[in-house]
């Protein structure tokens, strides 16, 4: 099964029962239960002669790629259109590249989340507002982020609280941070937004 799913996806043609066997050595007149499990695949379409690679979205470049992702304010997770052509994730990142995107990761889930940067949206940020805001003093543990979020009426995309005490009842231990040379976090170092200078990019474009 594998094999023919691979064969469908990678080229993305449509193939009789026939050709797939001489492809892959995979009989599937031969064998119902392999017939009827590829014909109710989610990611195989049969048209009731051939079957060919199914993905969610039905999308065939970037203008298309583009297009869907501004239907989605609120972000569309990358696992949903990765497989809809070949060189979906190519674009993606030229889509992030020319600012029509943004491209961020969800901390929970580690699944990336694609954003539209709406047009109409651009805008001019002053100098002074940017050194302002690289200058508030943020909290040191991500929980209390996480609490003046919530005081704030933002819901937190992470729930750090909840990740820590899953981890101590699994036993797994945090992974260690890697120590930076340069320059050492003490309790006298002040953290501010200076770290986000991405948060400012492409609005002054």
């Amino acid at each position: 099964m594998k094999l023919v799913i691979e064969l469908l996806y990678k080229t993305r043609q449509a193939f009789t029962a026939e050709q797939i066997n001489e492809a892959t050595y995979v009989d599937i007149h031969g064998n119902k239960a392999v017939f009827d499990s590829l014909r109710n695949n989610p990611k195989v379409h049969y048209d009731g002669r051939r079957f060919s690679y199914k993905s969610k979205h039905d999308l065939k470049g970037k203008d298309q790629l583009l297009v869907l992702i501004r239907k989605f304010a609120e972000g569309l997770p990358v696992v949903e259109v990765k497989d809809a052509y070949p060189t979906v994730l190519e674009d993606l990142q030229a889509l992030k590249a020319a600012g029509e995107v943004w491209l961020l990761s969800n901390m929970d889930s580690q699944e990336d989340i694609v954003y539209p940067n709406d047009p109409k949206a651009k805008i001019k940020v002053d100098d002074d507002l940017k050194l302002l805001f690289r200058e508030i003093g943020l909290p040191r543990d991500m929980v209390d982020v996480e609490k003046e979020l919530q005081k704030s009426g933002i819901k937190p995309m992470t729930n750090t609280a909840k990740r820590r005490a899953a981890a101590q009842i699994d036993g797994v231990k945090p992974k260690p941070k890697a120590k930076k040379k340069q320059r050492e976090i003490t309790k006298r170092t002040k953290l501010t937004n200076a770290h986000l200078p991405e948060l400012f990019e492409n609005l002054n474009n």
